[in-house]
């Protein structure tokens, strides 16, 4: 029994350790989405994070929680649904035409100026997927910046926390 004791706080100290080495601290950024005046369904928009060879890292955001049209987002779709990860960041409703909708969206610090890119995909039923609707690089600089869309995305606007 005393040999336990002495096992249960090194045990502990072990997962303390694993803990700090493993966890990533990230950066708070709010997103402003300001969508473009279109007609028809409401947006799926989601933001990705993506590594220094443009391959997807990380769901950071997914606005429209109806996981039956994830699949009309194909390029991130190959990704998210071979593995089905948990998103932490599933907003409720699509965004229509016109509308604006502001999220915080939760930054790999050790990602920023690392040559990763953030990515706003987006897609509306029964018109046009834009894959790279606005993409840029990862960059502190471009945390603060207002960025035009080319898509159903007017512009977004980046506003470190």
């Amino acid at each position: 029994m005393k040999n336990l004791f002495k096992i249960i706080p090194a045990i502990a100290l072990a997962g303390l350790l694993l803990t700090a080495f493993t966890t990533t601290n990230s950066k708070a950024v709010k997103c402003l989405i300001q969508m473009t005046n279109y007609t028809g369904e409401g947006a799926y928009v989601v933001v990705s994070l993506l590594n220094q060879e443009g391959n997807y890292e990380e769901t950071l955001y997914v606005q429209g929680k109806d996981s039956e049209w994830y699949s009309e987002i194909p390029e991130w779709w190959k990704f998210y649904g071979k593995y089905r990860p948990d998103i932490d960041a599933i907003s409720g409703a699509t965004i229509s035409g016109g509308e604006r909708t502001v999220t915080v969206l939760q930054i790999p610090e050790d990602k920023i100026d690392k040559g990763y890119s953030l990515r706003f995909e987006t897609s509306v039923e029964d018109q046009e997927y834009y894959v790279d609707d606005i993409q840029f690089e990862l960059t502190a600089e471009n945390l603060k910046a207002k960025k035009e869309g080319k898509g159903f995305i007017r512009y977004i606007r980046m506003l470190p926390q």
